[in-house]
């Protein structure tokens, strides 16, 4: 029980030990910058929000691996993270790391279901539709906020962080990444449903 009730402070205590070591001489600093700060945004949001509001343990460990992967991306940038031999299994010449990166940002909606669900705002299927809209909206806003950052920056830092490898579809393949992360997210949700669980440590 002492393990289950302090698994969301060890997994803070290894993120900020693995978000220190990849802070140190990234291969650009300027991406680096503007990879990690979504990462440190939604790090502090959870930290924060913890005393109001405890998620899942299940909820917590799948939000981390996005902040582990987006972490690594932001150390070596996306295009560059030594990811070759997916590459070579997929027999792909493009680097998938980043395609990964925004599949399991759809495992957030495991969490907003929990989250919607336990406050009692809605029932089960709409839960499951908000959550996946709500997914949804956000990577559409993040591939309008890259393209922004990559126009308004420019040069190899804009092209650093577009990612896109020059795959014209690359924002709406990322945004179908996005949306299978969370419907496969959602589909585990509706197997092991937290919200129904009174410790809310499961």
């Amino acid at each position: 029980m002492m393990i289950k009730h302090y698994f969301p402070h060890f997994l803070a205590i290894v993120f900020v030990v693995f978000f220190i070591a990849l802070g140190i001489s990234p291969v650009s600093r300027e991406v680096w910058l503007a990879e990690v700060t979504p990462v440190v945004i939604i790090f502090m949001f959870l930290v924060l929000s913890y005393p109001r509001f405890r998620f899942s343990n299940i909820a917590y460990g799948l939000m981390s691996v996005w902040l582990f992967w987006h972490t690594v991306g932001g150390h070596y940038t996306f295009a560059h993270v030594p990811f070759g031999w997916v590459s070579e299994l997929l027999g792909s010449e493009r680097n998938h790391f980043d395609r990964i990166g925004h599949f399991v940002i759809g495992f957030y909606a495991f969490a907003m279901a929990e989250w919607v669900l336990r406050k009692h705002y809605c029932g089960l299927k709409l839960a499951l539709f908000f959550s996946l809209f709500f997914i949804m909206s956000v990577a559409a806003a993040y591939e309008i906020i890259e393209w922004w950052y990559a126009a308004a920056e420019g040069g190899d830092a804009g092209v650093e962080f577009l990612g896109s490898q020059g795959d014209i579809w690359d924002a709406q393949k990322d945004m179908l990444s996005d949306t299978l992360g969370a419907i496969a997210s959602l589909v585990l949700f509706c197997f092991v449903r937290p919200d129904r669980r009174r410790s809310g440590l499961s």
